[in-house]
């Protein structure tokens, strides 16, 4: 690969093969657009509420991590481990939650922090490879395009991982490509490992090691591994994250095999796979996650495509990519989508770890196959961001002030009903168990499994409050009897209030 040297970094390279140069205004306006689209996310971390399910899980596991004082074993139920993932994306709840109080922002706002982290590197990588007008575009596109954008702030463990898979495949490149952040670059790329291990898991490794390995397969460029000090590189690694791994074996035993057989390998090959102790398989037909990628990368898959239109052109770049800029960013790109193919169990946001290549590598065939953008170019892509920074605050505005019009699984307004009426009111849930309600409750709201479970309720000897899925409503109404008064449907539920002694709704 051709080294880049640092001193080049400091400025915009000048114009040529795959480099443009932005006006002063188009640079200005860009940072103004990265502004408003942190603005518009840090509103959406405060205005959307927490829905079922994963969300809401997730968020649950971590205000009990809060609660109990327990940082190695994050817990499904009280006393019960969950073992579904590590606690990266835990911890960062959890500390936030602890920081600014159990809520949407505290839960949200380290996870937000860590898609800054990903925008950040890569900026840092494409100005120091391909200059810094480049660089500006391509994080515009990344923290804009709509996976990105929503996963950036949602509790989830996909963003951490995300991080993880960037530092690394952005630190190998630097390693390789040698110059005054080689060492340091090669260091980042092992503790990305260590960042995925505790995020997700052996994926993330997989993730980073499929790409590179084809890369250097292609290209026969087996030397450039005797750049990254191998030993004490991997010693970091486990150092950073096998303590966690050892400690939850010993504190909870049977993880390991439930963590690396259970989730590693039998939920991609087992369709509608039984051995989820926490929900359900997501089955799909084996090769779905292709048909994601189009539209978890809007709006900018309509760029994509307009290149596509051109093949000729589009195989000439790769055909003169001398220094494996392109195909690093493709193998980057498509490692998710081949690792899943075969996968029975997906979800959309398993092409994330790809999409930091996408925007790079969008903006870079641009450059290179279209030059620098016009006048109408740039009104195009204002007009998109604009809309969809407009978008997303309608949708954030709608679920504030007015959450029915979106039918929202959120339980944040039954709640908030349930103790306008009686704040000593014990909320059960009837027939599935509602996290969201669990997290809005603070741990409190129960589920009742079974009819007999139900209609237990009347006579207990307390005042309960009662939330049903809507279309069970007639027959809960009839297992909980007269002593349980209908109040409405808030939300995807029906809620029932034991009347008070006298008679009264209280």
């Amino acid at each position: 690969m051709t080294a880049t040297p640092e001193s080049r970094s400091q400025t915009t390279l000048p114009k040529g093969p795959g480099r443009f140069a932005l006006s002063a205004q188009d640079r200005k306006w860009l940072w103004i657009a990265l502004g408003a689209l942190l603005v518009v996310r840090l509103i959406m971390l405060l205005w959307l509420p927490f829905t079922d399910t994963t969300e809401a899980r997730y968020a649950e596991i971590a205000r009990k991590m809060v609660e109990t004082g327990d940082w190695i074993t994050p817990q499904f139920d009280y006393g019960v481990p969950f073992w579904g993932k590590p606690p990266l994306h835990t911890w960062l709840s959890a500390i936030g939650m602890a920081l600014f109080g159990v809520g949407p922002f505290g839960a949200r706002i380290f996870i937000l922090l860590t898609g800054l982290g990903v925008l950040w590197l890569l900026y840092d990588w494409a100005r120091v490879n391909r200059g810094a007008d480049q660089a500006l575009v391509a994080t515009v596109v990344l923290a804009s395009a709509v996976l990105f954008f929503v996963s950036a702030g949602f509790v989830m463990t996909d963003m951490a991982m995300v991080l993880g898979t960037t530092a690394s495949m952005v630190g190998f490149h630097r390693a390789v490509s040698g110059g005054a952040r080689a060492r340091l670059g090669a260091y980042v790329f092992f503790a990305g490992l260590a960042v995925g291990l505790l995020a997700k898991g052996p994926v993330a490794i997989v993730l980073t090691a499929m790409p590179i390995g084809l890369w250097v397969l292609i290209g026969n460029r087996w030397r450039l591994l005797a750049r990254l000090p191998w030993i004490s590189g991997l010693a970091l690694t486990l150092v950073l994250a096998l303590p966690w791994y050892i400690a939850a074996e010993l504190k909870t035993p049977g993880f390991l095999r439930y963590f690396i057989i259970g989730e590693h390998y039998e939920r991609f090959v087992v369709s509608g796979w039984q051995g989820d102790l926490y929900g359900a398989g997501h089955a799909r037909p084996k090769g779905t996650i292709w048909a994601f990628l189009p539209l978890v990368f809007l709006p900018w898959t309509i760029f994509a495509l307009a290149l596509m239109a051109r093949p000729a052109r589009l195989g000439g770049v790769f055909r003169g990519d001398g220094d494996g800029w392109y195909s690093y960013l493709l193998l980057w790109l498509l490692a998710p989508l081949i690792l899943f193919t075969p996968a029975a169990n997906i979800l959309a946001s398993y092409v994330l770890p790809g999409l930091p290549a996408a925007a790079l590598l969008l903006t870079a065939l641009w450059a290179d196959m279209r030059g620098a953008p016009g006048r109408r170019l740039r009104l195009v892509v204002g007009a998109t961001l604009g809309f969809m920074a407009a978008l997303y605050l309608l949708i954030s505005a709608l679920a504030f002030f007015v959450p029915a019009a979106l039918g929202l699984r959120s339980e944040k307004e039954l709640v908030a009903k349930v103790q306008s009426i009686d704040p000593a009111l014990r909320l059960t849930y009837w027939p599935e168990r509602s996290y969201s309600g669990e997290f809005y409750t603070r741990g409190k709201a129960r589920n009742a499994a079974g009819d007999a479970a139900l209609a237990a309720l009347s006579g207990n000897g307390r005042r309960d409050a009662v939330a049903v899925e809507s279309a069970k409503a007639d027959t809960a109404a009839r297992l909980l009897g007269p002593g349980f008064e209908k109040i409405g449907r808030i939300g995807p539920h029906t809620l029932f209030v034991e009347r008070a002694a006298g008679g009264g709704n209280g």
